[in-house]
């Protein structure tokens, strides 16, 4: 099978190595793609964006499979494009990626289907933006109603803060409750009948250790979550991803791809935070570096409805733990430009326990030079959370880029430490 894949994100590295250690995978390409994936994938220059562009470059290599990564090109109608020259493609229609399109489309998604989420208000008003910030009070959670590539929520305190920041977003905005409790996230691959969960993974949003500083796209992930209820999977398929992928498919958009819920364990139950149309970033890294099943057969049979032909998933025991190196300045504008070094010391000393998936990232000469705020994931695995943690960050020693950041306590508790 030859397979392409459209993104250029350390999700489209984790998502191209995997295929390209599946031996029914013939030939793998991907677009626009990074310094790394450029290691196992052939490259072509072509915007993510432009579903025509997308599906004449995948009816040209003659690919048999095409794989969205990004959610953008997914809200855009990609997905449709590649379908309408008859090219199976892993990623929603643009009407069912509304689910992360518009978080007010996800609420209404939600109590339809009766999935439990927090209560919320949808504002297109200041007057409504105060109203709903003094029913709910602190600390206060202002969303975004749109595409803000993680970064277009603000939970705070400080009431001056939360309403700038909705009246910056402008349009619709979705202001709601605040939920306690630590946070999971689960995906699901989906043709949009049939639902299979993945194994859960968490991320670390902020970006500072403690989890203190802003909002980013996420500073590092890890699995499997020793904390979880072993029920936690079966419940939030039957209480949360089975009924969104009902709903939709009763409206007649069915979602096939991966449906992404982010979730709350309160105090109260789970509750779902938001849900994304695509696999997430940095939490691909550790779920695929414990599947044990091949991954192209899989979305495959996601994009031709036939999942339920599919064997169970296979898991490896080993824990996984994903660090992000980001640059300076990161999540605000960030520096570009800076070369890496290290990466030739990962791959000599560190493999295969410990590997290097790429983000923002482009090849300058013989050098490779950050091209953007996430810069690199350091994935590793071992026997336990405690030597997967170790090793990843043995590995991240090895990297210098000037003015570069990262967390330390990524896994940290739930390794015991």
């Amino acid at each position: 099978m030859k397979v392409l894949v459209i993104g250029g994100g350390a999700r489209e590295h984790a998502l191209c190595r995997s295929l390209s250690l599946d031996p029914d995978v013939t030939a793998l390409y991907c677009a626009p793609g990074n310094a790394g994936i450029g290691e196992v994938a052939e490259l072509y220059p072509v915007d993510a964006l432009d579903g025509e562009a997308v599906a004449r470059l995948a009816t040209e290599l003659g690919a048999g499979l095409v794989v969205v990564g990004p959610e953008a090109p997914l809200v855009a109608g990609v997905a449709d494009a590649v379908r309408a020259v008859g090219i199976p493609c892993f990623g929603p229609s643009r009407e069912a990626a509304e689910l992360e399109g518009s978080k007010a489309f996800a609420k209404d998604v939600m109590a339809a289907a009766g999935v439990p989420t927090g209560r919320s208000y949808v504002c297109t008003t200041p007057e409504e933006i105060d109203e709903a910030l003094d029913a709910f009070g602190a600390p206060y959670v202002v969303k975004d109603d749109g595409l803000a590539a993680g970064k277009g929520v603000v939970v705070t305190s400080d009431l001056d803060k939360a309403r700038e920041h909705a009246l910056a977003c402008g349009g619709r905005v979705v202001i709601e409750e605040f939920l306690d409790g630590p946070e999971v996230s689960l995906f699901a691959i989906t043709d949009g009948e049939t639902v299979v969960p993945l194994t859960p993974a968490q991320d670390f949003k902020r970006a500072l250790d403690g989890d203190e500083g802003p909002n980013t796209g996420g500073m590092g992930a890890y699995s499997p979550l020793p904390w979880a209820d072993p029920k936690l999977v079966d419940d939030v398929m039957a209480t949360v991803l089975q009924p969104t992928v009902d709903e939709l498919h009763r409206r007649g958009t069915p979602f096939a791809g991966l449906l992404y819920a982010g979730l709350a364990i309160t105090s109260r139950g789970v509750r779902v935070i938001e849900f994304n149309a695509r696999f997430g970033d940095p939490e691909t890294q550790v779920v695929l570096a414990r599947l044990k099943t091949p991954l192209a057969g899989l979305l495959l049979h996601a994009a031709q409805g036939t999942l339920d032909l599919e064997p169970p998933l296979r898991w490896r025991d080993d824990a996984a733990v994903t660090v992000v190196v980001a640059s300076h300045n990161y999540p605000d504008t960030p520096r570009t430009g800076d070369p890496i070094e290290g990466l030739d010391e990962v791959a000599a000393q560190d493999a295969p326990h410990a590997y290097v998936l790429h983000a923002g990232t482009k090849r300058d000469g013989d050098a490779v030079v950050s091209a953007g705020g996430r810069v690199l994931s350091v994935t590793a695995t071992g026997q336990d959370l405690a030597q997967a943690r170790e090793r990843a960050y043995r590995a991240v020693a090895r990297i210098r880029l000037d003015g570069s950041q990262h967390r330390t306590d990524i896994a940290r508790e739930a390794a015991g430490e």
